[in-house]
C-alpha cells in the first residue's frame, strides 16, 4: 500500500510464500526456522543489512524485485529476487518495501480507506483463525 495514498499493489504468491509472509507480519516463529528466517540470520552474521526491497518491474504478468544490500563499505549489487522472498525478507529485517512509480501507475488498483479497513478486519479473522489451527497442530497429526 502506498504510506500517503490509497492505491495497493497486488502481487500473487502461493500458500508457501502467503505463509511465510503472514508469519512474519504476525511476529510467529516456526518450531524450525524458515529460509528467510536463514537468510536475515545470514545476513546478520556476515554483517550485511538489507537497506530496502524494490518491486522493479512486472514482465508477462510476472513480477521481479530486488534486494538493495549494504555493509560497512557501502551499497552492494543488487540482487534478483522473487517478490513473495523480498517480502518476507524485509519484514523479518524491517526493512522498507518501495516500489517504482510507474509500476504502481500500471498494476495499482485504488481501494478506498474504508473498504481497506472492512477488507483487513476480514484478514485479520482468517489470520487469527489460521493461527489457532498452528496452535493446536502436532507432528502426530502428520502421521502416515
Amino acid at each position: 500500500k502506498e504510506i500517503e495514498g490509497s492505491r495497493f499493489l497486488p502481487i500473487w504468491v502461493g500458500a508457501v510464500e502467503a505463509t511465510a509472509i503472514a508469519f512474519a507480519q504476525q511476529g510467529l516463529e516456526a518450531t524450525r526456522p524458515l529460509t528467510h528466517d536463514h537468510i536475515r540470520d545470514l545476513l546478520e552474521r556476515v554483517d550485511i543489512s538489507l537497506a530496502s526491497v524494490h518491486i522493479t518491474a512486472i514482465v508477462e504478468g510476472v513480477f521481479f524485485a530486488e534486494l538493495n544490500l549494504r555493509n560497512d563499505q557501502g551499497a552492494l549489487p543488487a540482487l534478483s529476487v522473487r517478490p513473495s522472498d523480498a517480502i518476507a525478507i524485509a519484514l523479518r529485517t524491517k526493512s522498507n518495501i518501495l516500489v517504482d512509480n510507474a509500476l504502481l501507475d500500471q498494476m495499482g488498483i485504488d481501494i478506498p480507506e474504508q473498504v481497506a479497513s472492512e477488507v483487513s478486519a476480514a484478514g485479520d479473522q482468517e489470520l487469527e483463525a489460521f493461527r489457532e489451527f498452528l496452535e493446536g497442530i502436532n507432528p502426530e497429526d502428520f502421521a502416515g
